[in-house]
């Protein structure tokens, strides 16, 4: 996956939190040599000051590389949070997006954002969510992310949640 070095780095940098211990094999991605586009130095070194370029660097998350297990629609998706932070409201989940184009998938974030909600008790409407391609700053906030009844429905293929959303 791209950014498995960027992603830790990040945690590196913010290693006064209490994180997970993870083993090589379990950072997301795996095996960093497998990941041509962050194997150089100079790309790295490049989403190291674009990342410094933006508020979240002076922002200290709450969690980085957050575990979560979630049921949904008889399904058990598991997965890992890029950053965790702390807002006025509730929380807010930032996904660091290391890739050249901005194609990210918003239904990663709704399952994000509602593994959270459910694994500290929270509504959901305490808990936002955005992607950030760190190459531009860019901070990417769907309008729409599917609540827990919508993420089920999409995953029996049904697309009626859909009908339902404020627009």
């Amino acid at each position: 996956r791209r950014g498995t070095r960027f992603h830790a780095w990040v945690e590196s940098r913010f290693e006064e939190l209490a994180l997970p211990l993870l083993g090589e094999d379990e950072h997301p991605g795996g095996d960093l040599e497998e990941d041509p586009a962050i194997r150089d130095e100079r790309e790295l070194d490049a989403l190291k000051e674009a990342f410094a370029r933006t508020p979240w660097a002076r922002r200290t998350p709450h969690r980085v590389e957050a575990p979560f297990e979630l049921r949904l629609a008889g399904r058990v998706v598991r997965g890992r949070i890029d950053a965790v932070y702390r807002t006025d409201d509730g929380w807010e989940i930032i996904d660091w997006k290391t890739g050249r184009s901005h194609s990210a998938d918003p239904l990663q974030l709704a399952v994000y954002r509602v593994a959270w909600a459910e694994q500290h008790d929270l509504p959901l409407s305490r808990v936002t969510a955005a992607f950030l391609y760190v190459r531009t700053g860019e901070l990417v906030r769907p309008a729409v992310l599917p609540d827990r009844a919508g993420l089920e429905a999409i995953l029996r293929g049904d697309a009626s949640w859909a009908l339902n959303v404020p627009g």
